[in-house]
């Protein structure tokens, strides 16, 4: 398995996958678009040649946004997520990253419980974030990804 930056060659494998894992997934045409944000940075990985999954993120000063993280359905499960996650973090760090932020849903629980492991704690709660569902969103915060890193 590698993880690696994302390329233009990528964007209809993550399109497939953010069709099957999100009510209301990202375009191709906003997917392309990040390739040429300053501030977007997005990883995917893949194994012989297949995506299998992919991170994004915004990195802005000292924080770092993460924009959307899915693996494919057929991949789930084997702890590719928490790899992603964590080559994020690593990344994000990198770039000058002392904190980490991402919303998600409130019935997500299997999201919850993955950034819970690395540190991720609720720090609010958008209303009605979720324009397909009108559902909450909740704020999860990291505020020392260096030290969540550490071993």
């Amino acid at each position: 398995m590698t993880v690696r930056a994302m390329r233009k060659g990528d964007i209809a494998a993550i399109h497939e996958i953010e069709c099957l894992s999100f009510r209301t997934p990202w375009s191709k045409m906003a997917l392309r678009s990040e390739l040429h944000n300053a501030v977007a940075h997005y990883l995917v990985l893949e194994e012989d040649g297949r995506v299998l999954g992919y991170c994004g993120m915004w990195v802005m000063a000292d924080e770092a946004h993460v924009t959307n993280l899915a693996v494919h359905p057929e991949a789930r499960g084997g702890g590719l997520g928490k790899l992603l996650l964590r080559a994020s973090m690593e990344k994000a760090v990198a770039l000058g990253a002392t904190a980490m932020t991402l919303e998600v849903r409130e019935s997500n629980r299997a999201a919850q419980q993955l950034y819970a492991g690395f540190g991720f704690e609720r720090q609010g709660c958008r209303k009605g974030y979720y324009q397909d569902t009108g559902e909450d969103a909740w704020l999860l915060w990291n505020r020392n990804i260096a030290g969540t890193l550490q071993p």
